[in-house]
């Protein structure tokens, strides 16, 4: 079992004894073939910020989040999808993915309840942790969005609770119930 504070290094390890190198924000570093480039970023001491990803299960690529430029590749590929190869070159913060970040956060934003002071997550919350780190500071659209206020939470199980309100749909909660 992990704890909260313990580095995620987005997806899982790679067994792969052939090594590639991939240069990422100018880090040059080598990893096994098959290594998602969430994954290398982070072992090159390079955060990618991300919310659905976890190094615990396979890489889904909801969240947008972790969006990277790639050198000749068009569009802005998932990191946690994608896999390194041999002389990828990289970018990770850049103006244009810092923009593309922020609007992805401000549609989750857009639709979650404000109870932030309130909530027992407060301070221990990926999704306001992401938020600071994508530098939102204001949401254009309102917070009309659909928050499922209204939808009973569900404490059923006994290892956790799911309250829809707080949900960005995400996947990670029914991948874990799934794949562990």
């Amino acid at each position: 079992m992990r704890s909260i504070s313990d580095k995620d290094l987005g997806t899982p390890a790679v067994t792969n004894e052939h090594q590639v190198t991939v240069e990422i924000d100018g880090v040059s570093i080598n990893v096994a073939e098959g290594t998602k480039l969430i994954r290398a970023a982070a072992l090159a001491g390079i955060n990618i910020p991300k919310l659905c990803s976890t190094d615990m299960l396979e890489p889904f690529g909801s969240c947008r989040l972790c969006l990277v430029e790639i050198e000749g590749v068009k569009g802005y590929p998932a990191s946690c999808t994608t896999p390194v190869k041999d002389g990828m070159k990289v970018l990770t913060q850049t103006d244009k993915l810092g923009n593309l970040r922020s609007d992805v956060m401000e549609l989750y934003i857009s639709g979650h309840p404000l109870d932030c002071l309130t909530c027992d997550a407060n301070r221990h919350c990926e999704l306001q942790d992401m938020a600071g780190v994508v530098g939102l500071r204001d949401v254009r659209y309102g917070y009309q969005g659909k928050n499922h206020l209204h939808q009973e939470k569900d404490e059923s199980n006994p290892y956790f609770n799911f309250d829809p309100s707080k949900c960005i749909v995400c996947s990670r909660c029914v991948r874990a119930c799934e794949d562990i």
